[in-house]
């Protein structure tokens, strides 16, 4: 069996993306802590594994693999033979448009703003920047709208069984449930409402996102 290292700060909501895959998968991994808070990710020795300075990164047996979409497609090929991604083209197109979505346009708005502003800038002694807060709201309900549009399945995103698709969003729901926008933004998107009250409650969520 490989050895495999996931290297990144473990709040990460993409190391929890990697993560939710490998537990899911059920193979034996280390993590090892890179604190982008700390500075960690921009030494000389963490940026001779990612030249950008992004977390996580994936050693497989010496071979290293960063960008999150790579390292769950590796992953999910070669570990799991393809069993978190659907086997219909268009489902898979529909898959690879959520995860797309969320990198683009939710994680910019729900993450980097509002959940950086409501969560983290306070738990450091800071003040929010309510400007920045209230031009996210938008932005994120017209990301979060799509995915409601391209979700078809129970209890997961597209279908009976998890995929890629929903440890991308598992994360970015476990911070941004946490803030008073989150029902402003999920306001017309019953279908995500009912798919988080389900996968909140998985055991691998709580084990990895808790």
């Amino acid at each position: 069996m490989a050895n495999l290292t996931v290297y990144g700060t473990p709040v990460s909501t993409y190391v929890r993306t990697v993560r939710l895959l490998l537990e899911s998968i059920g193979i034996d991994y280390t993590l090892k802590s890179v604190d982008i808070f700390k500075g960690e990710s921009q030494s000389a020795e963490y940026l001779a594994k990612n030249p950008f300075g992004k977390i996580p990164t994936l050693d497989i047996d010496g071979e290293l693999l960063y960008e999150t979409p790579a390292t769950t497609e590796y992953l999910n090929t070669v570990f799991a033979h393809h069993k978190f991604s659907p086997t219909e083209p268009i489902l898979q197109a529909r898959m690879r448009q959520i995860m797309s979505i969320i990198d683009s346009y939710l994680y910019p708005s729900a993450i980097t703003s509002i959940v950086i502003q409501r969560l983290i800038v306070p738990s450091q002694g800071g003040t929010s920047d309510e400007n920045k807060v209230a031009n996210a709201i938008a932005p994120a309900q017209t990301a979060a709208a799509a995915i409601e549009s391209l979700t078809i399945g129970s209890p997961y995103l597209l279908g009976s069984t998890p995929t890629i698709a929903d440890f991308y969003l598992i994360p970015i729901f476990t911070y941004l449930s946490k803030t008073a926008e989150f029902k402003a933004i999920t306001a017309q998107t019953p279908k995500l409402l009912t798919w988080w009250a389900e996968v909140s409650q998985l055991e691998i969520v709580k084990k990895v996102c808790g």
